[in-house]
């Protein structure tokens, strides 16, 4: 449990450093930029897979398709949705209903105690404070609500995976069927302009967004989800808009407002809250001989 926590919030940290960094590589291509990223996320798994002797496993059709799932909702679709809710509205209104994460896989884990319930409202009341009120229109909405989707399905497909693949190989085999994705997507946006030589912080932001935010965060991430289990694991998404905060202080591009700091605080009183509740019709964790 406790290294669940550590791997949980440390994710989920990192993925919020996001913000922080994407000034970076602001001038290149987005999809280009994604391709690319989970291209060198890709090879970098998959080097590490092959380093630890983790041989290629014969899937089932059925997790064949939660794979495919996984990477179409949880990686392609997702950023899809985010880019352009951000080019309609901006990133306020987006980060606002990825807010609502924990409730969301809280009440998608199973039949979760009141006391966890609670507990994912104040995470998403203290990460709604902490992004700020979003505002923007129905098509920017409803950009955001398929991102919503694409981010619950990113834990919820993982899970029947996890216990015959482990994270090493979902993370893997998930964002190398995400290059090729993205790469038609991008052509499709951009053209041929899709790609082309990076400059130094640009690269740099490539590359950190590789190695750190998908690399290190999703190994993370799909190593806690099954000691967690999706209702408490989903706490820690919280954590996102505070790591972009820490983030923006860090590199002096923002100092945080009494609004930002009350919200962290609301989300560190929810998780603390969340993880003293007891399941009630569901286990908190699953186990390799339940899924």
């Amino acid at each position: 449990m406790r290294n669940g926590i550590v791997g949980a919030a440390l994710a989920m940290f990192l993925v919020g450093t996001l913000a922080g960094v994407s000034g970076l590589v602001a001038g290149y291509p987005l999809y280009g930029g994604q391709a690319v990223r989970y291209l060198v996320a890709a090879v970098v798994l998959l080097v590490i897979t092959g380093a630890l002797g983790l041989r290629f496993v014969r899937m089932t059709p059925r997790e064949i398709l939660c794979l495919v799932g996984l990477t179409l909702l949880g990686l392609v679709i997702f950023n899809v949705c985010v880019i352009e809710s951000t080019r309609d509205s901006g990133p306020t209104l987006v980060g606002t209903v990825l807010g609502t994460v924990p409730l969301a896989l809280a009440l998608a884990g199973g039949r979760p105690r009141p006391r966890l319930l609670a507990a994912a409202g104040v995470v998403v009341a203290g990460a709604t404070l902490a992004t700020g009120l979003g505002s923007g229109t129905t098509t920017s909405l409803l950009w955001a609500l398929g991102a919503l989707v694409g981010e619950v399905a990113f834990s919820l497909l993982a899970i029947p995976l996890l216990p015959k693949l482990g994270a090493i190989r979902v993370s893997a085999y998930s964002t190398a069927l995400a290059v090729p994705m993205l790469a038609l997507i991008g052509l499709a946006d951009e053209g041929t302009g899709m790609l082309r030589v990076p400059t130094t912080a640009e690269a740099l932001g490539l590359a950190y967004m590789a190695l750190v935010i998908t690399v290190g965060a999703f190994f993370l991430w799909y190593t806690s989800l099954p000691k967690l289990g999706p209702g408490r694991a989903g706490l820690f998404a919280g954590l996102i808009p505070v790591g972009a905060i820490v983030t923006g202080t860090v590199l002096g591009v923002a100092a945080p407002t009494a609004y930002d700091l009350l919200g962290a605080g609301l989300v560190i009183t929810g998780i603390l809250l969340g993880l003293t509740a007891q399941r009630s019709g569901a286990r908190a964790a699953v186990s390799p001989s339940e899924a």
